[in-house]
């Protein structure tokens, strides 16, 4: 082939006369600009690193600062380095031109350096402040219009990504009192008076003995570390769990409901990888923009964002490790058994689309049949994690093996070019979605690498979504980066008439490297294992994908009731319905207030919720008394959001405490307990991060269905929802088949019913007010 020819930098033959050297200078221009390449992304790295870690300062405010002092002092006649540079010398004798222009910046960098470090604490200590929060909707008080001005004076100009790291403040250790109180509270509503005064008991006892003793060592840690939580968090709920992370902890996200931009699978996949790539490169530089909260005045901690390219997660033993690299310049390709890198650069820049597309087309070209072992390997990272680790070490450390898992483990992410077809279809639109939703979960089991950061899926008829893991970061980050792959695929990159990517084929451009593989007759045995426990826990999964569009978030708004507290109560009354009873709820809010936060659990089953639940089981309750009975419950959710953003939740305090208990060998009955508990409703929001970039009102088809998650217990439910626009909201529901007490399509059923009776209280005329 011409292309493995250019691939080599040169040849040579021994001779008679000596060694023919034979150079072939495409490929010395191709390392050449490749060289290139890297050293200006150091460059850029490293003029990144400079910006934030100066930030609010900048090199024009260093100018104006150094130069104001030095002229403020020439023109007084001061001693530039206020006598502390050169206060052994006669300043009048011995102070030169020179050594006062040295003196002058060495103290003007030193004014400088105080200016950011006030700055930049002021900052944090305004951060530090919550009361916003609890201004009531569509008001602001006076000294929270004072506070978000100076947060605004103290948080400089044009931020790129990481500018506000330093400025975040750290995540507080709440009282161990004031947890045990909130846990005692979101408790009651699902125990009798005798288990609950056991509760309290343990409670107690644990409040005077042992608690105070652990909260020390997690107050001292606070004090080190940047945040208390988050790394036992992802070392003891993520990379320690030995289960497969497939259902149980990878998430996926769906393309647009009712868009298909082309129907060709190279070109869609064209687009969507060089919008990612584009994404990459923006993140590299620090030009994505910081998330704000509070019209864009409170800035969300960005620490997530650094490991979301270049990633995989590599099983251990006992314990996973997450693997990043700082660059990678290639993607990993999965097409029917075989497995292909693909260089992202040629020339020194990024491919184009439609020269994706050329690559894409090759690996669909491509009949070569898969090597033993190669077509299911990938099974092995949807298994469980202890034979997984115990086979890359002993068939994957060494020769072509090992050379082929690095290309997938460090290429920038993971691509399947799927041979079935997924989309939503109006004719069959239950069926239809259920299928798209568990392709995405957990697809073949064996076509989808799930230890990367996360896989881009492309299906046989063009349509495409992402399959994510979970310990390096949380669904909004990924969905960051899925909201802008939308919004660039369509709308500026586009497709010609035909369905291709705009642009030409490179007639040059060396094709996809084949992986090649030496897979054992031993190794096979454990990936045909790791396959079919894969399989059995897939097979398990009842997912149930619907759109809601009876109404949104504007019908909601005009019952002056919040959306999220307005579908976490319909979840408790469909659940109620579903199950005749309540449970344990876990609601993922974000503690990126702070820095280096992740979540913190939202007990969304209260006492004022299961009080009005009943109130609607219950026919003799007039309207009145229900109404009241639901904005009681609103705003107890509210409040308890509250407290879970701003560091005040119990679930991440109890579980460091547990942590603690742990390491000091001590054993808490209370703690034990508490964790113990299984969330039989697990439900998230997937936020619509950048409103901007979708035009609902012009183009209200161009929706994202949003993204779900598998079931936390196995008897329970997973619920995820996005609220898109003001007159849909998509839900995500997943339980297991064989639990006799759940039925995704049941829930999803009684959710919709409970939505519709919820409204039916406030007595809306729904097309005046539309």
């Amino acid at each position: 082939m011409a292309e493995a020819h250019q691939a080599v930098a040169f040849q040579f033959t021994v001779t008679p006369d000596g060694i023919d050297l034979q150079l072939c200078h495409e490929a010395l221009r191709q390392i050449y600009l490749s060289g290139l390449h890297s050293w200006k992304k150091r460059f850029i790295r490293f003029k990144n690193g400079v910006m934030t870690g100066v930030y609010p300062g900048s090199p024009p405010g260093f100018m104006v600062v150094v130069v104001s002092y030095m002229s403020y002092n020439k023109y007084h006649k001061l001693d530039p380095s206020l006598g502390i540079c050169f206060m052994t010398f006669d300043i009048k004798c011995c102070f030169s031109d020179s050594q006062k222009i040295v003196g002058g910046v060495l103290v003007g960098t030193g004014l400088w350096i105080t200016i950011i470090f006030i700055m930049r604490n002021a900052l944090k200590c305004l951060l530090s402040w919550h009361g916003w929060m609890y201004s009531r909707h569509g008001s602001v008080s006076l000294g929270t219009r004072l506070w978000m001005l100076l947060v605004k004076v103290f948080s400089g100009r044009k931020p790129m990504l990481y500018s506000f790291q330093n400025s975040l403040p750290r995540l507080p250790v709440p009282p161990v009192k004031d947890t045990c109180r909130r846990y005692l509270e979101s408790a009651r509503p699902l125990m009798d008076d005798e288990q609950f005064e056991r509760m309290k008991g343990l409670a107690k006892d644990f409040e005077k003995n042992l608690g105070p003793r652990l909260q020390w060592y997690l107050k001292l840690k606070s004090w080190w570390a940047s945040n208390y939580v988050s790394d036992w968090w992802e070392e003891y709920i993520y990379l320690r769990g030995r289960g497969p992370i497939m259902v149980n902890s990878n998430y996926y996200a769906m393309d647009f409901l009712y868009v298909f931009p082309t129907s060709i699978q190279a070109a869609r996949a064209g687009n969507a990888i060089h919008a990612i790539m584009l994404y990459r490169r923006k993140l590299d530089r620090a030009q994505i923009k910081p998330i704000y909260l509070l019209a864009n005045k409170v800035p969300l901690c960005s620490a997530q964002w650094e490991r979301m390219f270049n990633t995989t997660r590599i099983p251990g033993l006992e314990t996973d490790t997450i693997q990043h690299m700082n660059e990678s310049k290639h993607i990993a390709v999965y097409h029917k058994g075989r497995f292909f890198k693909v260089w992202m650069f040629y020339d020194g820049r990024l491919l184009l689309p439609r020269e994706i597309e050329q690559q894409m087309e090759r690996i669909l070209a491509d009949k070569s049949e898969p090597m033993p072992g190669e077509e299911a390997l990938a099974a092995l990272t949807a298994g469980d994690r202890t034979p997984w680790a115990k086979a890359r070490d002993a068939y994957f450390s060494r020769g072509k093996n090992k050379q082929s898992l690095d290309a997938i483990e460090k290429a920038a992410f993971f691509v399947t070019l799927d041979d079935t077809e997924q989309r939503f279809v109006e004719k069959n639109p239950i069926k239809s979605l259920d299928s798209f939703a568990k392709s995405l979960l957990h697809g073949k089991c064996y076509d989808r690498w799930f230890d990367k950061s996360f896989n881009l899926i492309v299906f046989k008829n063009g349509t495409m979504g992402l399959n994510a893991e979970h310990s390096w970061a949380d669904a909004p980050i990924i969905g960051h980066l899925w909201e802008h792959v939308l919004s660039m695929d369509p709308f500026k990159l586009g497709y010609t008439e035909e369905g291709h990517c705009c642009g030409e084929p490179h007639p040059n451009l060396p094709g996809p490297q084949r992986l090649q593989w030496d897979i054992p007759a031993e190794c096979q045995d454990v990936i045909q294992s790791s396959l079919t426990i894969a399989r059995t826990l897939a097979d398990d999964v009842d997912c149930h994908s619907f759109p809601f569009n009876d109404f949104g978030k504007g019908l909601i708004k005009k019952c002056r009731t919040s959306p999220d507290a307005f579908i976490q109560i319909a979840l408790q009354l469909a659940h109620y319905r579903d199950k005749g009873k309540f449970c344990l709820t876990y609601e993922a809010s974000m503690t990126r207030l702070f820095r280096e936060g992740r979540t913190e659990t939202v007990r969304s089953c209260t006492m004022e919720t299961c009080t009005f639940v009943r109130s609607m089981i219950r026919d003799e309750t007039v309207r009145e008394e229900r109404l009241k009975l639901l904005k009681e419950a609103a705003e107890k959710h509210q409040n308890m959001y509250r407290l879970a953003m701003t560091g005040k939740g119990i679930d991440r305090h109890l579980f460091c405490l547990y942590v603690v208990s742990k390491y000091l060998g001590e054993d808490s009955p209370f703690l034990k307990e508490v964790l113990s508990e299984p969330w039989r409703l697990s439900t998230s929001q997937t936020p619509l991060q950048q409103v901007e970039l979708f035009d609902l009102v012009r183009h209200p088809e161009y929706v994202s269905s949003g993204g779900g998650f598998g079931p936390v217990a196995d008897d329970g439910y997973g619920v995820s929802y996005i609220i898109v626009g003001e007159n849909l909201i998509n839900f995500h529901i997943s339980s297991k088949h064989s639990s006799p007490e759940t039925d995704s399509h049941r829930f999803g059923g009684n959710i919709r019913q409970a939505m519709l009776d919820i409204l039916d209280l406030f007595q809306l005329d729904k097309k005046a007010i539309k």
